[in-house]
């Protein structure tokens, strides 16, 4: 069977436009896609910002389709670039009512999300459609469309009420995000009635547009084999777990890969000191240059560690805020963080950062740069996440010699081996893992780690095991190629 020619479809692809791990895997499966001999080509709204970012690395742009779509009071614009760095198209949804903004992909800059995001996504959704179904007057149209989460759900709905169609699969990155919203707003949608039903896209009342992926498409895939587990109980199911249940021959955990273009200490641009495992030492540089960027006391010998990620919950902040006091007053450590969120988190850190000058250290809001550098020069990362659907700081950390510090769910079980006597012995140990999402099974796993640290020759064998770790899109590419022929079989 020859390659498929895939539509990915996505709310954000990094460099564009990014606000989390969507945006990395949107950026790099369809490279890797790509380098597979796979067709395929990127769709993302044409936000302001993701228009700017284009401007600014002086790509080009052109309109290769103008479409009249229902319920927008324009008619809206397919416009074609490549994403920096690649040959892959990218093709813009330009409809300057729903996405020629200031903010965020989903919001403004200062929090919540836009009222209109269900207009917004709809519209998006309807333009995948007719681009799938070869309605656009394009000369290329798509045997499988790939979405991914909540904005792009409806497009795999839409798309099962045509015959014929292209094979459709859906990839939850986070269900804890569904695109919910009222009977009144479905109705101001204009969409076919019987999607308001149990066996439809009704929600307990609401309207739930990562629904439509689930209960629609041809193949369900998420980001590694341990969520694919966790989402089919009621801890981790948001009440889609009899749903998720019900498909599960349908439903595949494929691990996100790390796009090692971007994330390789030997050739970071981010970072003042390029490294690997034959010139280690210049880690250390790095870890001098972070602690004077941050303004941490400058010593090489106290472990650093590091933590990066949005002030949530989720996340786990408060479970290292609690932890750190006890901490901070039986270890000599230090703590770097970049992230934004939770005002509450962010005066939490604010307060620990003031009561610890030299030793605590926060900057909030996101800079890949600083992101980097973190990961370059901490010693130690810090991931204590409630849940976590893949994760991609502990494979970055890896490949940098920065040793993980995980709790134990979701995509974290998949990448990080705990050091425990038997996986040392092995020589495959390259974390710790702690199995509660609890301050004290986190500072458990943290003091097991500096322990560690105190001893160069322990410490020497975690870090080189982990930067010796293949997390690349490849495999997982691979995988996902099977995944489109499976649906394409199913469609069938």
């Amino acid at each position: 069977m020859s390659n498929p020619r895939v539509l990915f479809v996505s709310s954000e692809a990094h460099p564009l436009v990014k606000t989390g791990g969507l945006a990395d895997v949107a950026g790099a499966l369809p490279v890797a896609l790509k380098a597979l001999r796979c067709d395929v080509r990127i769709m993302i709204p044409a936000y302001k910002s993701a228009l700017a970012r284009i401007q600014s690395v002086m790509q080009d742009v052109k309109e290769i389709a103008v479409l009249d779509i229902e319920q927008a009071d324009a008619p809206v614009r397919l416009l074609e670039t490549r994403l920096p760095g690649s040959s892959v198209r990218v093709w813009l949804v330009d409809s300057p009512a729903h996405f020629d903004r200031d903010g965020g992909p989903y919001g403004p800059t200062g929090g919540g999300d836009w009222p209109d995001n269900a207009q917004r996504f709809a519209l998006f959704s309807r333009v995948a459609v007719a681009v799938a179904q070869g309605e656009a007057g394009l000369d290329w149209q798509p045997t499988v469309v790939h979405c991914n989460d909540w904005q792009s759900g409806l497009v795999p709905a839409l798309l099962s009420r045509r015959t014929p169609r292209p094979a459709t699969v859906f990839t939850i990155h986070n269900l804890s995000y569904q695109g919910l919203f009222s009977w009144e707003t479905f109705q101001s949608l204009a969409l076919p009635q019987d999607l308001w039903s149990m066996h439809g896209m009704e929600y307990f009342g609401n309207f739930s547009f990562i629904k439509g992926g689930l209960v629609y498409s041809d193949m369900l895939s998420t980001v590694s084999p341990q969520y694919a587990k966790e989402i089919t109980t009621p801890q981790f199911g948001y009440g889609l777990e009899e749903l998720l249940r019900h498909r599960g021959d349908r439903l595949v955990g494929i691990l996100n890969g790390a796009d090692y273009r971007q994330w390789n200490p030997t050739r970071d641009a981010y970072i003042p000191y390029p490294y690997n495992t034959y010139n280690f030492a210049d880690k250390q540089r790095n870890k001098t240059a972070l602690q004077a960027r941050m303004g941490l006391a400058q010593n090489a010998s106290v472990p650093l560690l590091g933590m990066i990620g949005r002030l949530v919950e989720q996340k786990g902040f408060d479970l290292l805020l609690d932890a750190l006091p006890e901490l901070l007053r039986t270890h000599d450590l230090q703590l770097a963080v970049l992230g934004s969120g939770d005002p509450a988190l962010e005066e939490r850190l604010r307060a620990a950062a003031r009561a610890h000058p030299g030793r605590v250290a926060a900057q909030f809001g996101y800079s890949e740069e600083l992101a980097h550098q973190i990961e370059a020069g901490a010693d130690i990362f810090v991931m204590p996440s409630r849940f976590e659907p893949c994760g991609l700081n502990q494979i970055y950390s890896l490949r940098y010699g920065t040793v993980p510090v995980v709790h134990r769910t979701g995509g974290l079980v998949n990448t990080v081996v705990d050091a425990t006597p038997e996986a040392l012995r092995a020589g495959v140990a390259t974390g710790f893992v702690f199995n509660e999402p609890s301050p004290a099974a986190l500072a458990s796993a943290l003091t097991r780690a500096l322990a560690s640290y105190a001893s160069p020759r322990m410490w020497k064998l975690l870090t080189f095991q982990g930067m010796q770790q293949d997390f690349s899109w490849r495999r997982s590419a691979q995988q996902y190629l099977s995944l489109y022929r499976q649906a394409i079989q199913t469609c069938a």
